[in-house]
């Protein structure tokens, strides 16, 4: 019997801090899968989402790296939940930009995982919602992406390839009854950023969520947080080359 009464989010990444925030927002009446590794260790996210309102919630073993998993894991959460309604991608990595620099290995491993496994795991989605013929994927890029900075180039450079490929991939899913959300965010204060300097403009892993979960209800193709970083992305673009290699991450 599949419990998908309330609809079937399903968050890749299921222990990033914004994944379990959209997922707690996601989750009245809903069925959430919470996908990461060690899925036994999700105690914490399982109790927040079942606390704000979910129907049911399940987690799956998940490597995002292991692209040949991704497709018999999404044909399984299919086989026993039913049609997926909202996919969230919410894993990835920063990287250490200084050891990027000299380590192709390093540098290689960040980009797989930012930017190779997200192209496998948006691929499989796309093409098992567009046989339903419905649902909603939400994709994270950010601002780093919009104009690739010096200062952390090897992240930036992958979520610059990110946001083109699901900018075509959202052109390509037009009239298929999938839509697709990309979310630009720009400094999020968080585990992943814990010991750096928060940048100007800097946002809380709640704020993504809110703003996310309020895009995804207005079908917006895409957002900004905070909204006004848009018009800042638009200026950098328009920054002189020598001024731009000394910008700060």
């Amino acid at each position: 019997m599949k419990d998908t009464d309330g609809g079937l989010v399903v968050i890749f990444g299921g222990r990033s801090e914004i994944g379990t925030e959209l997922a707690t927002r996601l989750a009245p009446g809903a069925t959430v899968l919470l996908a990461a590794r060690g899925a036994d260790r999700l105690d914490e996210q399982v109790a927040a989402v079942r606390a704000a309102g979910a129907a049911a919630v399940h987690t799956y073993e998940f490597d995002a790296d292991d692209l040949a998993s991704h497709g018999p894991l999404v044909e399984s959460i299919v086989a026993e939940h039913g049609p997926i309604s909202t996919a969230v991608l919410a894993f990835g990595i920063l990287g250490d930009q200084a050891r990027a620099e000299t380590d192709p290995a390093h540098a290689v491993a960040i980009v797989h995982t930012d930017y190779v496994a997200q192209v496998s795991l948006l691929t499989v989605l796309a093409s098992t919602m567009r046989t339903a013929g419905r649902g909603a994927i939400v994709v994270f890029s950010s601002i780093a992406g919009a104009r690739v900075r010096r200062a952390n180039y090897v992240y930036g450079s992958a979520k610059a390839g990110l946001d083109g490929f699901a900018s075509g991939l959202a052109d390509a899913l037009h009239g298929s009854g999938v839509r697709l959300l990309i979310v630009r965010p720009g400094f999020v204060i968080g585990r992943m950023t814990q010991g750096m300097a928060p940048a100007p403009m800097s946002i809380t892993p709640a704020r993504v969520a809110e703003a996310t979960a309020r895009a995804l209800a207005r079908q917006r193709r895409s957002v900004w947080v905070p909204r006004r970083l848009g018009a800042v992305a638009f200026a950098a673009r328009l920054m002189p080359q020598f001024v731009w290699r000394r910008m700060p991450r």
